[in-house]
């Protein structure tokens, strides 16, 4: 099997930029890094997502099933013929994405793992539709595999948890971490804004700790603007 990792440096070193620049303006208009389609526990199918992309104007997204990238699959093949039969258009930038469940201080958190080589064998446990077990579900070992697939991984929604943010990223950090999705929604108000408190929050901690700050309108339901 010969893994890209050509083309996935490409991509990670693409999205760092993007990382770089992100603040509270970026969703959910310009970029959106966490949707779910049909392939998980969404209502879109991958089809319809990319065409609301389109219409939205996004600059880059990424699709982030639950141990799933059969939606980006399908999504990034719809993209391939759209540009296509679209030549003169802008085309959205489509990183590769997935949430994973894993453990983190005892608790359950969600790891998004971005612009990673799909087919890299690091990855297999946590595509099998189901959240893995044992050793596999430790964040240490998730975030480790992420980066083993030349991918980045930045945890999920971080003031949602049953443990206080304060503590879990400073361990997600200590564990390798690279991001935190910094504006969130997290009382899922329309139109969609990022939360003030826990935004400013999740920043300076993202900033204490040299990560990245990402956001994702988290979309369930039929609306890449919403979360449900």
């Amino acid at each position: 099997m010969v893994v890209n990792f050509a083309r996935t440096t490409v991509a990670k070193e693409l999205l760092k930029q993007v990382f770089q620049r992100i603040d509270a303006q970026s969703c959910p208009n310009l970029f959106n890094f966490h949707m779910h389609t049909v392939h998980s526990d969404g209502k879109l199918e991958p089809s319809e997502l990319m065409n609301q992309a389109i219409a939205i104007g996004l600059k880059g997204l990424a699709i982030t099933d639950h141990h799933s990238i059969c939606g980006y699959q399908a999504a990034h093949a719809w993209l391939e013929d759209w540009k296509w039969s679209n030549p003169d258009t802008h085309t959205p930038y489509l990183w590769s994405g997935v949430e994973i469940n894993a453990n983190l201080l005892d608790i359950e958190v969600h790891i998004l793992a971005y612009a990673f080589e799909s087919e890299h064998p690091s990855m297999k446990p946590y595509l099998q539709r189901m959240p893995s077990v044992g050793k596999a579900y430790q964040a240490i070992n998730v975030i480790a595999a992420i980066h083993q697939a030349g991918g980045l991984a930045v945890l999920a929604h971080p003031a949602r948890y049953r443990r206080s943010h304060f503590d879990l990223i400073p361990a997600a950090a200590a564990n390798g971490i690279d991001g935190v999705e910094a504006f969130y929604a997290y009382s899922n108000p329309k139109p969609w804004k990022p939360s003030l408190v826990e935004t400013e929050e999740v920043q300076q901690l993202a900033k204490e700790f040299d990560l990245f700050n990402t956001c994702g309108t988290d979309t369930h339901g039929v609306n890449l603007l919403q979360r449900l």
